[in-house]
């Protein structure tokens, strides 16, 4: 039986991460809305020159980079002071209302905003980033052709080889406290609606496009992931319905929050979505490593099935974010890609936001099915309002930014508007966008330990899970390029 009443809880509100990304994300964005009429609040943010040769022109002031070169007189260094002190008061007043120790919290950001910022400019250097068309203008004749994007691949190495060989017993408590991969991810995903809002203005029947194709592929891969994974867990592997359900979820949707959705939807104990979020974050990592590059080489005549395949592939939000951004990057570096730059990020993110969509109904879904028929509990109500209360709420502030800039476009003309945006208002939302992707980066190599596999001791769930993954990232590809191959190029 399904009810609808059950209490709502105000304090989630000020309490649960997935709100304070969108209050996070949405001062941010209404902060440098203004840009649009040519008054930058946060046009004093400092921004690394990537690439860059020379030390002294490697850090940039934002508002600098726009239509009315603004704060030209601000020195970098005050500039970078200023950005961590704003990131941190924000931070850790958000912190504080989730319950978390001020003082402990403040010093795991800052050790994270050290590390962050320290790498990205190090790899900023135009050797370890720059790409083959740019040799010429800064005068050199190798690198390693990443792009700018792909120094989040350095960050998550640098995390990587702290976690598991500077720290190898054990991650100390003050940088666990500090990356927060989850909570950076969402803030930086609520600021990816202005990017695609600003930049969709210019191409808006293409954006559309994508929109519907977007959701054609996620209502095809949930009809096929879900029961194929569930049956390789339960018929191969013989894993118990509930530890099957939650592998099932995390595979198939999006990662770690639907197993954590799942799990609390069905009832399971605690040890079962943590083992599965564990595995789903080690092989993240894997894929993030790999298929933007495998997508790069097999799909660069289709580079929007690239995006979408990244997004429907590569679980957890941080990890398919970041996969469509380094393919994005290494396709748009290409000769004659240049176009599609900023598209491949956006359908992979799109086809992930529309994922996340669906965690609340999936779990509610397998509730219903819980109660009613697996463990028939005669008179077990299950709330209508779990559906609320499983959506991702930071995908509102993706879709409000988003629909936002399109509101502003319609009403003065969407050319000019594009204009405005992209020259005063995406340059200051775009470098805190790309800030808390570095911090999500940088956050999954310190939270990812490698011997997790042999601690946890879940050999079966491993297999069973890498054999779901595969067979999902095979129709996966199948699917991109059966819907987003064949679309034309920006214009």
């Amino acid at each position: 039986m399904i009810t609808m009443s059950k209490s709502i809880s105000w304090s989630s509100l000020w309490k649960k991460e997935d709100w304070w990304a969108l209050w996070i994300g949405l001062l941010i964005f209404f902060l440098s809305l203004p840009g649009y009429y040519g008054v930058y609040l946060l046009g004093w943010v400092p921004r690394v020159a990537v690439p860059w040769m020379d030390p002294l022109k490697s850090v940039v002031v934002v508002g600098q980079l726009t239509m009315t070169k603004a704060y030209v007189g601000l020195n970098p260094i005050l500039s970078i002071v200023f950005f961590y002190l704003f990131l941190l008061a924000i931070l850790t007043a958000a912190a504080k209302a989730m319950g978390h120790s001020v003082r402990r919290f403040a010093a795991g950001f800052t050790i994270m905003f050290i590390l962050t910022f320290g790498f990205w400019w190090l790899f900023g250097y135009a050797y370890f980033n720059a790409t083959p068309n740019q040799y010429a203008k800064l005068h050199i004749t190798w690198s390693i052709p990443v792009g700018a994007e792909g120094i989040l691949i350095y960050l998550l190495i640098i995390g990587l080889l702290i976690s598991n060989l500077v720290f190898y017993k054990k991650l100390p408590t003050v940088l666990e406290t500090g990356a927060r991969t989850e909570w950076y991810i969402k803030t930086a995903i609520v600021l990816l609606g202005a990017l695609v809002g600003a930049t969709s203005l210019s191409y808006m029947s293409l954006a559309v496009t994508l929109v519907e194709r977007s959701l054609i592929a996620i209502v095809t891969a949930y009809l096929v992931y879900w029961p194929i994974s569930y049956l390789v867990s339960r018929r191969l592997f013989k894993l118990d319905t509930k530890w099957a359900a939650t592998l099932a979820s995390g595979v198939s949707i999006c990662g770690v929050s639907a197993a954590i959705a799942t799990a609390a939807a069905i009832g399971a104990p605690s040890i079962i979505p943590a083992t599965v979020s564990s595995i789903i974050v080690l092989f993240a990592v894997v894929e993030l490593v790999i298929l933007p590059f495998i997508a790069a080489t097999i799909l660069k005549w289709a580079p929007y099935a690239a995006g979408a395949w990244m997004g429907l592939a590569v679980k957890t939000d941080g990890a398919a974010a970041a996969s469509g951004a380094l393919a994005d990057a290494l396709i748009s570096a290409q000769p004659g890609l240049a176009a599609y730059k900023t598209w491949v990020m956006s359908t992979a993110v799109m086809n992930k936001v529309f994922i996340d969509i669906w965690i609340g109904l999936w779990a509610f879904i397998l509730a219903v099915i819980w109660v009613t028929r697996v463990e028939r509990k005669p008179g077990e109500k299950v709330p209508a309002i779990q559906i609320w209360f499983r959506f991702p709420k930071f995908v509102l502030g993706y879709i409000g930014t988003w629909l936002i800039l399109w509101g502003i476009g319609f009403s003065v003309g969407t050319v000019t508007a594009a204009k405005f945006m992209t020259g005063g208002v995406t340059p200051q939302t775009e470098l805190f966008r790309y800030f808390f992707f570095a911090l999500t980066f940088m956050s999954i190599g310190l939270t990812t330990r490698f011997r997790t596999f042999r601690e946890i001791g879940a050999g079966r769930m491993i297999v069973a899970y890498v054999v779901s993954l595969t067979i999902i990232i095979l129709i996966a590809l199948g699917l991109s390029i059966a819907l987003f191959a064949g679309l034309p190029p920006p214009k």
